[in-house]
């Protein structure tokens, strides 16, 4: 059975996000999202809300497996006998920083990761841009599944 994991903080997933986990869906045969942890990120979700969120906008793909983790991904990984990680790239800039993520954990574990590039639609989106308009009352709905601006929009307090 072919594996494979796409880690992030998904605070909240936004349709680049989903455009990466479903072109992964395709590849393999279960896609693990592993929500990470970072006790120094202030998260506008929990862990829990953003699980929940995961799950229902991947529901349709059917091998999709939702769950958090805190640690390195590449014990995520060891758990659950995954030996690929598939990762999204906007730019440049992504690849400089994937691309010492992704020898760090070949090194710690022999873990391969895939870059996948960003459709181009989603090319410069990314969590932090889209709670940062939203804020401001601008209109992200076309960046988000429906589920996931209806819960932006309600914990922004924009009804």
């Amino acid at each position: 059975m072919r594996r494979a994991v796409c880690p992030g903080s998904f605070d909240p997933i936004t349709n680049g996000h989903l455009d990466i986990i479903g072109r992964a869906s395709k590849l393999y045969d279960v896609v693990h999202v592993a929500v990470m942890i970072n006790q120094g990120k202030k998260s506008l979700f929990t862990v829990e809300e953003r699980i929940d969120l995961i799950r229902q906008v991947t529901v349709d793909y059917g091998n999709v497996e939702v769950e958090s983790h805190h640690g390195l991904l590449v014990d995520f990984c060891k758990q659950r006998d995954i030996p690929a990680i598939v990762k999204g790239l906007r730019a440049v800039s992504d690849f400089d920083y994937e691309l010492q993520m992704a020898q760090m954990n070949n090194g710690l574990s022999g873990v391969e990761t895939l870059f996948v590039p960003t459709n181009p639609t989603y090319s410069f989106l990314s969590s932090s841009l889209v709670k940062e308009v939203a804020a401001w009352g601008g209109d992200v709905s076309h960046l988000l599944p429906e589920v996931v601006h209806e819960a932006l929009t309600e914990r922004l307090g924009q009804k």
